[in-house]
């Protein structure tokens, strides 16, 4: 069986891709822009469809937009049949990178909000995950890449606070024990783990003042941008790095090093 990437060979899916600034998109179009065919999954079908267009504008490879809740058993299965119905290549990547941010003081934080962080983070991780493995398994190859945070290693102390810190938490443990029960079938998984990161999604919710304060605090005297991250991404996706699984890779320009 080819393990080779590229057009018609291999398809990455990539949960919360519609932002235009976002990890994601930035992402799902490093991949394309790397050959592989790509589907978009969001929660926002008119922007995930939206980002697929663009997308189409830009590459030649095939591209299709899907909307989706990770939180729902359902809608996630609805996605993976809207993925095989579009007949893209076989999956070969997935890239879980939907999130919400929690910047809640613990103490006012309800069960509403610890659920809605813990769903989305980390419960849409385990859906996207089960839903996206079978076929991996069957075709002989498959990388997943799960979106964890600084957050998780050093509890907090960019934005977001204890829940998010506990969902991203979860995800290490998820990525590192489900490394161990997929390294049989030739699956590698594993965590990226961001610094502060310049989204539209992030830095809305703040100010100037405070993103100084942030950039001021890196090592390397800036934020990173989706780009950066989307390079290691679909890096971790690679043949190259056939050899890495259940590891947390670091991306926040020195400002935690461990």
């Amino acid at each position: 069986m080819s393990y080779q990437t590229g057009v018609g060979q291999r398809t990455a899916v990539v949960t919360g891709a519609a932002a235009p600034r976002g990890i994601g998109f930035a992402t799902a179009r490093r991949y394309a822009r790397e050959g592989w065919a790509v589907a978009l999954l969001d929660i926002d079908a008119a922007g995930v469809e939206k980002a697929a267009e663009t997308l189409r504008s830009e590459v030649s490879v095939p591209v299709v937009g899907v909307p989706v809740d990770v939180t729902d058993e359902a809608s996630v299965a609805n996605s993976v049949a809207a993925v095989a119905d579009a007949g893209l290549p076989p999956v070969g990547a997935l890239a879980n990178i939907a999130g919400v941010a929690s910047p809640v003081p613990f103490l006012e934080v309800g069960l509403k909000e610890w659920y809605r962080v813990l769903d989305i983070n980390l419960t849409g991780t385990f859906l996207m995950c089960r839903a996206f493995l079978p076929q991996m398994i069957e075709n002989g190859y498959g990388r997943i890449v799960n979106m964890s945070s600084v957050s998780a290693q050093q509890g907090g102390g960019v934005f977001s606070k204890t829940p998010y810190s506990a969902a991203k938490a979860g995800i290490l443990g998820l990525t590192r024990s489900l490394a161990r029960e997929m390294a049989p079938h030739r699956i590698t998984v594993n965590a990226v783990s961001p610094g502060v990161v310049d989204t539209d999604i992030r830095v809305g919710a703040t100010d100037q003042e405070n993103e100084a304060k942030l950039a001021a605090a890196v090592p390397m005297g800036r934020q990173g941008t989706p780009e950066d991250m989307a390079a290691l991404f679909v890096w971790l996706s690679s043949e190259d790095a056939s050899y890495i699984t259940g590891c947390t890779q670091n991306i926040n320009g020195g400002s935690y090093i461990a």
